[in-house]
Order: structure tokens, then C-alpha cells, then sequence
């Protein structure tokens, strides 16, 4: 059915219910002219007459009341579901999928979708933990996290979390007989902990800066791994150097057990973004859970 055949049932309905061109021209806010030119239209379209005209009154002839009948109930059930479209409004439902590492799962998203949740139990989250750099389109995915200077151009990025950084940290049992290194050239004479990334296509090449001036560095040693939390154990265990982000190591270099090495070489970076394509107009439950993830500076 096209827009303007169910524009012409409607004004019938009016009409018919009002049993006025006048009060159906007020509930429909337009003119009486134009309603009957409607009904002229509609009455030529159906090759049948749907309303009996007198200078004093209006009723359906029996087409009219047979697709009267028949309309009505249909039209209110289409208002009934736009009525239940509005409770949406008030009590915001609706299922996402997002996908991000599992650094952004445990630090960023979870602390802040827990409380989120509780307060709308009618929205629900998948969070997929994946390391690659996943084409949420293809994949289906309603969204993804990833650190800020790996969006897209063409999504739209929103700051979840703070200033990120990524430190080179070590036992201090691994420079009993060795110097500290002062250069990121200098890893290359050191055991190092490899991390095996799908997005990379290999082994993760440790990302250095200082001065505007950006250095990588292809590191090796006796083990790798493609998950944080082992490399962590594995520099704890004294067998090499860590390339990993401040906050997952924060409590060990407080307690002595890493150290920090290169500092001046590894300065903050753009954090965590929620991206997504553009939407002219996002369910409110997708603005709300995107404000509940937004990052308050």
C-alpha cells in the first residue's frame, strides 16, 4: 500500500467517524476542501461510493460500512503499536552486540554496563571479546571498542575511556647481569615477551615515540603469547621484557615485583572509543547506553 492510499483510508475513517467533513478536518488539521477532494479521489480509485451526502447529514453507504468494518480495527491496532513504541520511549529496550578486546571488556566497559544494566533490565549487551580489528558491519555487530587512532574515519567515535598508555616493564631479576635499556635499540640485546596479535598478522611490533619521532621495534625471546595476562605472569617470572598497558601492571610496579624501563619513550595516547556507523535516528536505548559508556573528563 502506498503512503497516500492509507493518507485517503484514514481521512474516511475520520469523516466516517465524525460523521462531519468540519470535525474530521479539525482531527486531521487540514481543510475541508481538501478532505473531500480526498474522498472524491478515494470514492474514484474503489469505483464505488463510501458516503451518502444531504445538506444535513453524512453517513457510509454500505460499502462504506463494510470497509469501516474493516478499517477501523486495523487502524487501531497500528495505533496501539505506535502507543507501545512510545513505551519504549519510557522504558528503553532493545539487544546489542559489541565487540572489543578484552583489556577494554574488564576496565572500561563492564565497570560501567553493571550499574547500567541493573537499571534497565529490559536492555541486553553481548559483549564478544576478539583481538582482531572486526568489521562490525559484516559481522553484525551494533558496535565496537577499540583505542582512539584505530577507528575509521566513516564511524562515528565516542571517548569511553581516559589517556592510554602502553610501558615496557621487567622483573628486576632480568638486569642482574644486564644494562637497562636507553633506547628502544636496545631491546633487540634483551629476552623479550612476545604477543601474538591476529590484527598484526604476526607478532606485535612494540610502538615507541619521543620528540615527534616514532620508533619500532621487532623484539624476541623464549616465549610468547597471544594473551595479556600470561605475558604478565611471564615477566613476573623473570623470562624477559613486557610491552603491556600501565594499568594492567600498576599494582606489581608498586609492589617492586616489575619495573618500568624506556618511560620517555612511551607517552599517553588516545583511549578507548565506543564506534558505530551513522545513524539518523538511534533507538533510545542505543543513546542511553551510549551515554552510560560516554567518558566524563
Amino acid at each position: 500500500m502506498q503512503r497516500e492510499e492509507l493518507g485517503d483510508l484514514m481521512a474516511f475513517l475520520a469523516v466516517a467517524e465524525e460523521e462531519s467533513f468540519t470535525k474530521a478536518a479539525a482531527r486531521l488539521g487540514t481543510s475541508q476542501s481538501s478532505l473531500s477532494l480526498i474522498l472524491k479521489r478515494l470514492e474514484a480509485r474503489l469505483g464505488v461510493r463510501l458516503l451518502t451526502r444531504t445538506t444535513r447529514s453524512l453517513a457510509p453507504t454500505n460499502a462504506g460500512e463494510q470497509l469501516l468494518a474493516t478499517l477501523g480495527p486495523a487502524l487501531g491496532s497500528i495505533e496501539a503499536q505506535l502507543l507501545a513504541l512510545g513505551e519504549f520511549r519510557d522504558r528503553p529496550a532493545g539487544s546489542f552486540r559489541i565487540t572489543a578486546g578484552q583489556h577494554a571488556i574488564d576496565t572500561i566497559l563492564w565497570p560501567k554496563l553493571a550499574p547500567f544494566l541493573l537499571e534497565y533490565p529490559d536492555i541486553k549487551v553481548e559483549l564478544v571479546a576478539e583481538s582482531a580489528l572486526t568489521d562490525i558491519v559484516t559481522e553484525r555487530f551494533d558496535a565496537g571498542v577499540r583505542l582512539g587512532d584505530q577507528v575509521e574515519k566513516d564511524m562515528i567515535a565516542v571517548r569511553i575511556g581516559p589517556l592510554a598508555r602502553m610501558i615496557v616493564v621487567a622483573a628486576p631479576s632480568c638486569f642482574v647481569d644486564r644494562a637497562r635499556p636507553q633506547v628502544p635499540q636496545d631491546l633487540t640485546g634483551h629476552r623479550c615477551i612476545n604477543l601474538r596479535l591476529p590484527s598484526y598478522g604476526g607478532f606485535y611490533a612494540w610502538e615507541f615515540e619521543r620528540d615527534g619521532h616514532e620508533v619500532r621495534v621487532r623484539v624476541d625471546g623464549q616465549v610468547a603469547f597471544n594473551g595479556v595476562p600470561q605475558l604478565v605472569n611471564a615477566a613476573l617470572d623473570g623470562f624477559g621484557l613486557a610491552y603491556v598497558h600501565e594499568d594492567v601492571v600498576r599494582e606489581h610496579l608498586k609492589d617492586g615485583r616489575l619495573v618500568q624501563i624506556l618511560g620517555d619513550w612511551t607517552p599517553p595516547f588516545p583511549g578507548y572509543h565506543l564506534y558505530y556507523p551513522s545513524r539518523r535516528h538511534p533507538a533510545p536505548a542505543f543513546t542511553l547506553l551510549v551515554e552510560a559508556l560516554r567518558h566524563q573528563t
